[in-house]
């Protein structure tokens, strides 16, 4: 099968560098290597490999009318708190993608979104171990005025395999009304209109109902839809999305047959000095994988966005929230920033800029009438007879000043009040209340060195109590930068979390050797967590884009 990929790939790009000049070659090398040391202070695993590491290698070709590309992947040796089925090498990802007047056909491994990503993305994210692709083939039409339409088929990836036993179909819309109104055009206002349908073809698994020896009756297709709006003119912009699930039981429902469903609606203004943003979500069962009995992060064809701050911040990242896809939740999320002018009170001489962030996630109460289907055996039926707000998922509120005190001197500062369930996002531990300060600095000596400067503290009653955070960067462009940093628990473990690094860049090369401590716990992005265990040692981190 890989043979025959590569060998279509080869002719593709042989047929389009005869047809045409121009054709270009772009790739990507990245590789991270752990030597690890045991470490029983920090709880590290018993590792039975001397290095450990996560290679990938990109190959693109690309012309005017036909592009290709493959990815080689070396996991066999994976980065601690990978999944087990994470191990492995090959090619799991391949290419071929043809362009003419508005039209382009793919042929192998792709990714694809359709709106905010509600019933359908497919993305890849290695520092969590998520490639979700779909191995198939896709259409896209951009040929008639103000109308994009795109058509995919497929089976997803999980792993080092494929859900064969499972197909995944889509098909999107989006119009653009503005290329019909020429006041809108004249206005710079734009006006889209968006719907899509996605659906799951799964074949039976024998699952049985609890405390019997009866089968589930499951849905062999899976139906999902959204419909959205996307409004601007003038700073002024407005999103509304609505999405639709038919019954998926699951593990991650527990196996009933609720539908799902998403509706979010998000608002926001900006002008010069002045900016806001307002959100909200409520999402109930929209958890939709390509295989029902798959856990953990694999196997997601859809994905919903967190409605939760990206904090960089070590220690305002330490309890970062996960998405809660099943059973649902409501969500708010809301964010103000002014810049007072230069030579104002609040201002000073370079001017002063202040951001609001505040998050609110619970989830849904419900005061259920339950009835039993005898179509559906061994599940139940809900109703909600009424539904309100539930237990508090994640609460943050955070308020951020930037300034520059002189001609070289740069200060932040941060104050962050944070509420986190963690026994809803990672099974245990009860609600953790903290504060948390930041201040960073920056002071450039030259146009070549420049100091960099955090200070972080963490206070809190819960789990394992205060943390410290402490970090110097010192760079020197445009090719060095070292670092030393510690995260100091003076709480319940007095255990330091040193790391000492060095990075180098040239051209196309970046190359960071570092050593030290890294502590338990979870890493995010967009709304989905991966744990990693703690771990010590030599570490080294290579990328090369040419």
């Amino acid at each position: 099968m890989r043979k025959t990929i590569v060998a279509i790939i080869a002719a593709a790009c042989t047929l389009g560098m005869n047809a045409q000049k121009g054709v270009t070659v772009h790739g990507s090398v990245q590789s991270d290597i752990l030597f690890p040391e045991e470490d029983y202070k920090i709880g590290t695993e018993t590792y039975k490999d001397d290095v450990l590491t996560n290679t990938y290698a990109n190959l693109g070709l690309f012309s005017n009318y036909v592009d290709a590309g493959v990815r080689v992947e070396y996991l066999e040796h994976p980065l601690p708190g990978f999944e087990p089925d994470f191990k492995g090498w090959g090619v799991p990802n391949v290419f071929v993608k043809g362009k003419y007047k508005g039209w382009e056909i793919t042929a192998g491994d792709f990714y694809e979104q359709f709106g905010n990503g509600f019933i359908l993305r497919t993305y890849e994210e290695r520092s969590l171990g998520v490639d979700n692709s779909i191995r198939g083939g896709r259409l896209k039409v951009d040929a008639l005025r103000g109308f994009r339409f795109t058509a995919l088929g497929g089976v997803q990836r999980v792993f080092w395999d494929w859900n064969t036993h499972s197909q995944v179909y889509g098909a999107n819309l989006e119009f653009d009304a503005n290329e019909y109104c020429r006041w809108m055009r004249d206005n710079a206002i734009t006006w889209t209109f968006g719907a899509s349908y996605v659906l799951k073809h799964e074949r039976n698994e024998d699952i049985l109902v609890s405390g019997t020896n009866n089968k589930l009756n499951l849905p062999q297709n899976v139906s999902a839809f959204d419909i959205r709006t996307h409004f601007y003119s003038k700073g002024f912009d407005l999103q509304l999305e609505y999405a639709w699930k038919s019954q998926d039981p699951s593990a991650d429902n527990n196996y009933t047959y609720a539908r799902g469903t998403a509706f979010m609606i998000s608002t926001s203004y900006s002008k010069p000095g002045m900016s806001f943003f307002l959100q909200a979500k409520r999402s109930d069962n929209m958890a939709y994988r390509s295989r029902r009995s798959q856990s953990l992060s694999a196997a997601f064809i859809n994905s919903l966005p967190p409605f939760a701050y990206q904090h960089t911040y070590a220690l305002a990242a330490m309890y970062p929230y996960a998405t809660q896809m099943a059973p649902g939740e409501y969500a708010l999320q809301g964010a103000f920033a002014y810049s007072f002018k230069r030579g104002t009170a609040m201002g000073g001489k370079y001017g002063t800029k202040f951001k609001l962030n505040a998050s609110y996630i619970c989830g849904i109460d419900r005061d259920l009438v339950s009835e039993n289907k005898a179509e559906l055996p061994g599940t139940d039926w809900y109703v909600p007879h009424s539904e309100g707000i539930g237990d508090i998922y994640y609460t943050d509120i955070n308020l951020q000043m930037e300034k520059r005190v002189t001609r070289d001197f740069n200060l932040n500062l941060m104050y962050m009040f944070q509420k986190y369930n963690k026994t809803v996002v990672e099974g245990h531990g009860g609600m953790i209340n903290s504060n948390i300060f930041v201040a960073e600095g920056k002071y450039k000596f030259s146009k070549k060195l420049t100091l960099r400067a955090e200070l972080q503290y963490l206070q809190t009653h819960d789990d394992q109590k205060d943390w410290c955070y402490g970090l110097a960067e010192l760079s020197v462009a445009p090719y060095l930068m070292f670092t030393v940093s510690d995260q100091w628990n003076h709480g319940d473990t007095h255990l330091h979390y040193y790391m000492g690094a060095i990075t180098g860049t040239y051209k196309g090369s970046r190359l960071m050797v570092s050593y030290g401590r890294t502590r338990a716990g979870y890493n995010c992005s967009g709304g989905v967590c991966r744990y990693v265990p703690a771990s010590r040692g030599f570490q080294i981190a290579y990328t090369y884009n040419f």
